[in-house]
């Protein structure tokens, strides 16, 4: 199993988008990228910790690869927004990519290129070393699944999902 740890924007979309992956054995909402230590939701909404809304997602790479793992990553966000995703603005929703190791660092810079090339240019992704990972609050974990009808999912979870789908159909759950 490997684990990566992405910022996206929200943690709810990218939780939603990952899910939907098979080969995908767990995915945690959660901070990274702080000062802060043990922050909360209310804490990191603050823009004050330095922490980004992010996941960690463990996969199986004798399913899914870990270069579909981090593609699907930039197509499920907008990598070219600085410290926003749509409506969602300031440093907690940043694009942003944490290696463990200097292999995950070689993967992350060349599914950063990958993206540059997909994304015409313009890729504001940041890709920073990995210090310290907090899961965030119960209620945010797979959240999309327990708030189906929300509308914030309905209206932004909902089309990046769609794109996952959309773009990498031989990885799909059934």
């Amino acid at each position: 199993m490997t684990t990566f740890y992405l910022a996206g924007g929200c943690f709810w979309c990218l939780d939603a988008a990952y899910r939907v992956l098979n080969g995908v054995t767990e995915v945690v909402s959660g901070y990274a990228g702080g000062e802060t230590e043990f922050p909360t939701y209310d804490d990191v909404c603050s823009g004050s910790t330095g922490h980004a809304e992010a996941v960690s997602v463990t996969f199986d790479e004798d399913v899914i690869p870990a270069e579909v793992i981090l593609d699907a990553f930039f197509t499920m966000h907008d990598p070219r927004q600085l410290n926003r995703q749509g409506n969602d603005i300031g440093t907690q929703y940043r694009s942003a990519m944490f290696p463990l190791d200097s292999v995950q660092r070689e993967q992350f810079d060349a599914a950063l290129a990958r993206a540059e090339d997909n994304w015409g240019g313009g890729v504001v992704t940041q890709v920073v070393d990995f210090t310290v990972f907090y899961p965030a609050e119960d209620y945010h974990q797979n959240f999309f699944a327990k708030n189906p009808t929300q509308g914030y999912c309905l209206a932004v979870a909902v089309p990046k999902v769609n794109k996952v789908r959309a773009g990498f159909a031989k990885y799909l759950t059934v």
